[in-house]
């Protein structure tokens, strides 16, 4: 096989709580993550002079800040190969959206190149990796709907109903770094396990600290918990909200105001890209 075809899907935060502030800098949190069945998508030609060459850069951003060139570099690197590849992105998630567009962009290099450049890497072994590259990678990586601790690099795979989703995108990038350093940030939520977050609606602790920033988001949690009860995801700007079924999910989107960008996707414990990669070994 020299050339390859995968999606990079979005996620959502259900819940993130902010537990408190490391010495190195990081927060300690807990989140909840799940997948959509909608993202971005990657493709792969291998090359044999060792080069990596991204077809499709994005705007503002210089190849060697991609993660995806960071990813496939890094892979490289850990593993002596001596291939390369040229890619091309087909960019669906908006930057700065807090549906993991980057982090999701990175796992599926990751995973695309170990099997296009048929190193057999095992999927710890590819996680670890992708840690070095962002706190989200490794969930992407592991493909599997998680609780998360830590950084978000302790993952408890977890069964969450599947419901569709309306996403809405303010339109506005919200920078992780400026959300996490916000003096007004909670950061003293209590621990608490699995069973409990299964059980209740968590909260996003970001969520009042992006909303004061940013009224485009606010506005946009207004609408759309005229609806259903809004949430923001990760550090924003995208917010959304859930129902039981798409005939209901089309008909709020239909209601939305055509300047408010969105999209519907349902809910999937199991990432389409590790479909898409299982579906291959098959054949």
């Amino acid at each position: 096989m020299t050339a390859l075809h995968l999606p990079a899907p979005a996620k959502l935060n259900l819940m993130l709580h902010i537990l408190g502030r490391r010495a190195d800098g990081y927060h300690e949190l807990q989140t909840l993550f799940q997948f959509l069945d909608y993202g971005d998508e990657l493709g792969f030609s291998r090359r044999d002079d060792g080069q990596i060459h991204l077809e499709t850069p994005l705007p503002g951003v210089p190849p060697e800040q991609n993660l995806i060139v960071r990813a496939a570099r890094l892979l490289q690197q850990a593993t002596g190969c001596n291939y390369g590849a040229d890619i091309r992105l087909t960019k669906r998630l908006p930057m700065g959206g807090g549906i993991g567009g980057g982090s999701s962009n990175a796992a599926t290099t990751l995973l695309g190149l170990n099997h296009l450049w048929q190193l057999d890497l095992n999927e710890d072994t590819l996680a670890n990796l992708g840690l070095q590259l962002g706190a989200d990678v490794p969930v992407f990586v592991r493909g599997r709907a998680a609780f998360a601790e830590g950084v978000g690099e302790r993952l408890t795979p977890v069964e969450l109903q599947e419901p569709w989703y309306v996403v809405v995108n303010p339109q506005v990038s919200v920078s992780t770094a400026e959300i996490f350093s916000a003096p007004e940030l909670t950061r003293d939520s209590p621990a608490i396990t699995v069973r409990t977050v299964l059980e209740q609606d968590g909260r996003n602790d970001c969520q009042p600290v992006v909303e004061k920033r940013y009224p485009e988001v606010r506005n946009a949690l207004i609408l759309l918990n005229k609806f259903t009860s809004a949430k923001l995801t990760g550090t924003g700007g995208c917010v959304f909200g859930a129902f039981p079924d798409k005939a209901k999910a089309d008909k709020v989107a239909a209601q939305l105001p055509t300047a408010m960008q969105g999209f519907i996707a349902k809910g999937s414990n199991r990432s389409m890209l590790h479909k898409a990669l299982e579906a291959l070994q098959r054949d």
